[in-house]
């Protein structure tokens, strides 16, 4: 007997394209935003690491300041990225989630498409059983009836 085709095969094949690209979108985002949070780390550390220049004269000493007041404001900015990275991270993580709940959904959907056409077939064969069973029943009846006329 031939099964009849789960009509929204090709729906389930899209919603699992679509979850395998979303998954590496969010792959890609949360390692854009871990990079982005090493820099940010990296570029804190390059500015605690700094010291005021000594035996300097005054606009050696304000370049330094300035430079300083810069490197702070990189890192600032550096971490702020990182945050917001961050945060894209999670929305895109979150798309994934709901593309993986929309495939789960058709794939039970097709689990009891297959699940029912099993029982349909359980079924057919049983009905053949009993057909068999019924007919040979019915045989050795008309011989047994046969034999007890005779």
């Amino acid at each position: 007997m031939k099964q009849a085709p789960f009509r929204l095969e090709p729906v389930l094949r899209l919603r699992r394209t679509e979850e395998r690209a979303a998954g590496l979108a969010a792959a890609a985002a949360a390692r854009e935003a871990a990079e982005a949070a090493a820099r940010a780390e990296q570029q804190a550390q390059e500015l605690a690491t700094r010291t005021a220049p000594g035996g300097v004269d005054g606009r050696a000493f304000i370049a330094a300041m300035v430079a300083s007041t810069t490197a702070a404001a990189d890192v600032s900015a550096a971490r702020a990225l990182a945050v917001a990275q961050a945060e894209q991270a999670e929305l895109v993580r979150v798309r994934w989630t709901e593309a993986a709940q929309r495939t789960k959904g058709l794939e039970r959907l097709r689990e009891r498409h297959v699940a029912a056409l099993q029982a349909a077939a359980e079924v057919a064969e049983a009905r053949v059983v009993d057909d068999l069973v019924t007919r040979r029943h019915g045989e050795t009846r008309r011989k047994e009836e046969a034999t007890w006329t005779d």
